[in-house]
């Protein structure tokens, strides 16, 4: 079966405290741009935080890789470009591009992986939870071998 993934894209300002005395984002903040396009994700695709606290789990991140590529500065408008790919294992992968929207032009990309943990025992869970598997079914998501 064809792999899909599923994309959304949400639009923010730099804020002040994000830069430093010469106006530019501090690069530990770009991870945290990461998080803004995964909530934004999980609002429009109903899989947020809350959604899978609810169902009785965390997902809490064990891989981020980023690249930077050009400088942000604060007042600077971002597009942060969020895309899940699915995957076979139970966790939740996430590539992001962030972009100066008001030049298009490529500032960071990156990933992050997630994992399921039960929140009554804490332990990994190595199968798709049934809310999850339901969720990739409801977005038609096939799945790759890892």
């Amino acid at each position: 079966m064809k792999q899909k993934s599923l994309s959304f894209s949400t639009e923010i300002v730099v804020r002040f405290n994000e830069a430093d005395p010469l106006g530019i984002v501090w690069h530990g903040h770009y991870v945290r741009y990461f998080e803004d396009g995964r909530e934004a994700f999980g609002q429009a695709f109903k899989l947020s935080y809350l959604d899978v606290y609810k169902n009785g789990y965390s997902v809490p991140i064990v891989s981020v890789q980023c690249e930077y590529k050009k400088s942000l500065r604060y007042g600077d408008r971002m597009v942060i470009e969020t895309t899940y790919t699915p995957s076979a294992a139970a966790k939740l992968c996430f590539s992001y591009k962030l972009y100066n929207a008001a030049t298009r032009e490529l500032v960071a990309k990156g990933s992050t992986v997630q994992v399921f943990l039960d929140l009554a025992t804490n332990s990994l869970q190595l199968v798709n939870p049934r809310f999850f598997a339901e969720w990739k079914k409801k977005y038609e998501m096939s799945e790759v071998d890892e």
